[in-house]
């Protein structure tokens, strides 16, 4: 299991920590108000680190170093960015995200390369969807017949550029549309894959783990597997 750093020890942040942590991770919280931490329950397993979530001496103490993804979850919006920033570009962790309450200033942090969230209603889940690797989290859909589902994923950074028809075909799904600096675009004929962007796509079911290894992994590992499925086919 990975271990998980979230910034802030409100509502949404010990929601985190605590599904996190229920889901077998080792997680820590930093959070500077100790009134706070009493939310996340007798049963919660991690680490409690009193200070401010961008102070690195604080990340330290709660094992950034080690960290497969940290959260920056906290009421101030400029606290959030900071953690974040200095997590990936101080500590080198690639998984990183900052809940926003302005949603015109989200929009300008994810062009910066800081992925955000601006949406109260949904922060927990897609916080936890751009933590955890692909298939650990349960945020598939299906249909009333079980054989269609539809995920929505953040792809690994070698699919940047690729044409989106491109990557339909090469993972085997369709995508149905994409969430790109907080707001809903329908895939275009001649639409590219950006950084930061979500794609919200369908496949059968049975193929959702291939799906979901493709999405994660490298491009160029993807197109080289197909070639080799081709030519055995040959």
């Amino acid at each position: 299991m990975a271990h998980y750093v979230i910034v802030g020890a409100g509502r949404v942040g010990t929601r985190l920590a605590g599904a996190l942590d229920t889901a077998g991770h080792s997680v820590a919280v930093i959070e500077r108000s100790p009134e706070l931490t009493a939310g996340l329950g007798p049963d919660f397993g991690g680490t409690v680190v009193a200070g401010i979530g961008f102070d690195r001496d604080a990340l330290r103490r709660a094992g950034i170093e080690q960290a497969q993804g940290l959260a920056a979850v906290t009421t101030e919006d400029t606290t959030n960015v900071i953690a974040a920033r200095v997590a990936r570009e101080t500590f080198g962790v690639q998984h990183v995200v900052a809940r926003i309450y302005d949603a015109q200033r989200a929009r300008v942090f994810q062009r910066l390369g800081i992925p955000t969230v601006a949406s109260v209603e949904w922060t927990a889940d897609q916080v936890l969807h751009r933590l955890l690797p692909a298939g650990t989290a349960e945020l598939s859909r299906r249909d009333a017949s079980g054989r269609l589902a539809m995920g929505d994923y953040m792809p690994h950074r070698s699919w940047w550029g690729s044409p989106l028809h491109a990557v339909e075909a090469a993972v085997g799904a369709r995508i149905a549309y994409l969430t790109r600096y907080g707001e809903g675009v329908l895939p275009s004929p001649d639409g590219v894959l950006q950084e930061g962007d979500v794609l919200h796509v369908a496949y059968p079911a049975a193929r959702r783990d291939r799906v979901e290894a493709a999405l994660q992994g490298e491009a160029g590992d993807v197109r080289a597997g197909e070639d080799e499925d081709q030519e055995e086919d040959a």
